[in-house]
């Protein structure tokens, strides 16, 4: 008979974090289903995913309970357990300033794998990830997709018994994202692997033979993706009004009715689930609208399980004030280009942003997309191109046009070591608030983010949700005109990517114009318009039926997102 290869029993996990107890973990019990295969770990940030990954390779000491890994007590064999898993962190785990290959041999060396066998193993990691013509690249020089498979072929140096991944496909594009999977199905079919996955994409958890739930350290739900949708039978719908521009007033209108338990865009519909079984022609009816049932996707299943389990509700978003609106286009690139040391990362762009506009910037890792962001914000010099923000040429006025956007990066840019507090008072000095004027935007910072409670609180213990209400506070202190937001939901659970983009559509409804870099495809369906970037150059620019549209082709007349950023990404690399 199978055993299970992680069992849970009563996992209690606490740490203290300026002064207060954080429970991670909550009398946590589960098995893994035996055998082979990928089991996916989701939860809300929180939830304590990360801790119990810790916890199962040994690396931590629960307060209470037992963890079992490979029939090995985690706690009091923690190093045979170190020996048999492969533990992949969140960023991979990689020392950039060493090359591929030197980064291999140091695994090999701490994994204990015998010099005689790893020219076999290497050989056959170069073929599974594709990374034998890089092997003397420094691993700070790879892109995102290629650290994500260097960090992997580290973990599988030694081959495991149990491969614990967590969260490895944050902040890498759909290409990258694919491949990892290829990789993972190969372990799982030719070496029998058991994988124990969490991720932020509710899309891949839908690709596990079984999903753990966690909310708050404790388990919610466990089964597999069928189980989580299928009592939402005859609760989804997909609601189209007569204007397909105005699909975000129709989502806050829907997500406002009582009967109504989720609404989010999907396309230029709104897709939404019902707190009970109902007639579309109810749901319909006082809105110009037609409403068409569709089959429950795992997300819904998702959504539905944390509300019943008590997850926080959304946010009663406040009001936005009108913000000095650029007129015309607020953002006008023209030419746009930048070369480092003869490598162009940029290569004559050509777009405008339209005032009040939410405009994407996607493209797979390498493309182009951060240099781009970090010239349009005045942050880097272009070689050449013309270019104009907030009515401001960014050649001859940088410090003006800075002083009308806000920024927030990738990760953030919080000090971590600073109070909740401290970070907003640094940020409204950094963009020369004094006085009682600082005093005010602080109070209004507390209350739109509900940051109050936390205001003593170290940024960096935040949980991430937190951790990006205050870089977004941040950014808005100064009330500036053009936000620009740098993949700003990347490894942030669904429930808080939901809070946040309703934030985003009420700053562009005050008339703030937004710039998005993203690699969630769905989120790509929530901007106005869009551009998708390949090697420095502009690939696809519309609205996000109109660049579907242009991967459509026959069998696949209406492609997600998802498909079509991928089906442009392979044309421009077979022409």
């Amino acid at each position: 008979m199978s055993v299970s290869p992680l069992i849970a029993e009563g996992l209690r996990k606490t740490f203290q974090s300026a002064g207060r107890t954080v429970t991670a973990l909550d009398g946590l019990s589960f098995a893994m289903v035996p055998g082979g295969g990928v089991t996916g770990l989701i939860g809300p940030d929180g939830a304590g995913k990360t801790t119990l990954m810790r916890l199962a390779a040994g690396l931590l000491v629960p307060d209470a309970g037992r963890i079992h890994c490979i029939g090995l007590d985690a706690t009091r064999e923690s190093l045979a357990v170190q020996a048999a898993v492969g533990y992949m962190p969140q960023r991979f785990g990689l020392y950039e300033d060493l090359t591929v290959q030197e980064n291999l041999e140091l695994y090999a060396d701490l994994q204990g794998l015998p010099p005689a066998e790893r020219g076999a193993r290497y050989a056959r990691l170069a073929e599974m990830t594709g990374l034998g013509p890089f092997v003397g690249r420094l691993a700070g020089r790879l892109s995102g997709g290629m650290k994500q498979k260097l960090g992997l072929a580290c973990t599988l140096v030694r081959p495991p018994r149990l491969l614990l991944l967590d969260e490895p496909t944050v902040g890498v594009d759909p290409v990258s994202r694919r491949e990892l999977w290829a990789i993972v199905y190969r372990l799982v079919d030719e070496e029998g692997l058991a994988v124990l996955l969490s991720t932020a994409y509710l899309d891949e958890a839908e690709r596990c033979s079984d999903v753990i739930l966690l909310d708050r350290g404790r388990l919610v739900d466990q089964g597999p993706p069928g189980a989580f949708s299928a009592p939402l039978r005859g609760r989804t719908f997909l609601v189209r009004g007569a204007d397909a521009s105005a699909r975000r007033a129709l989502q806050a209108r829907l997500a406002a009715h009582p009967g109504v338990l989720d609404a989010v865009l999907q396309g230029e519909a709104v897709r939404i689930v019902t707190t009970e079984a109902v007639a579309p022609d109810r749901l319909a009816s006082g809105i110009e609208a037609t409403c068409e049932a569709v089959s429950p996707r795992f997300e819904d299943g998702f959504v539905a399980r944390l509300k019943d389990a008590g997850a926080p509700g959304e946010l009663e978003l406040p009001r936005v004030d009108a913000l000095r609106r650029t007129p015309g286009d607020a953002i006008e690139v023209e030419g746009l280009t930048k070369r480092f040391d003869g490598f162009t990362a940029v290569d004559a762009l050509t777009f405008a942003v339209h005032a009040g506009e939410i405009f994407g910037l996607l493209g797979a890792n390498g493309a182009g997309k951060t240099t781009t962001f970090r010239m349009l914000c005045g942050l880097l010099p272009a070689s050449a191109g013309r270019l104009r923000v907030a009515g401001v040429d960014l050649r001859h006025a940088a410090a003006e046009a800075r002083g009308r956007i806000g920024y927030m990066s990738q990760r953030f840019s919080l000090y971590g070591n600073l109070s909740v507090r401290q970070n907003l008072e640094f940020f409204a000095r950094t963009y020369g608030l004094r006085g009682a004027r600082v005093r005010e935007r602080l109070a209004w910072a507390f209350a739109a983010f509900e940051l109050a409670e936390l205001a003593d609180a170290e940024a960096g213990a935040l949980p991430l949700g937190y951790r990006q209400r205050l870089a977004m506070a941040a950014a808005l202190l100064h009330e500036p005109d053009i936000l620009f937001l740098d993949e700003p939901t990347s490894g942030v659970d669904p429930l808080a990517r939901r809070e946040f983009w309703g934030r985003i559509y009420a700053l562009a409804e005050g008339g703030v114009t937004v710039l998005v870099t993203t690699h969630f495809m769905e989120e790509a369906e929530y901007c106005d318009r869009l551009v998708i970037m390949a090697a420095g150059a502009l690939l696809a620019i519309g609205t996000p039926s109109e660049v579907k549209a242009q991967a459509a082709r026959d069998g696949t007349p209406a492609p997600t997102m998802e498909e079509a950023f991928i089906r442009l990404i392979e044309r421009r690399e077979a022409a």
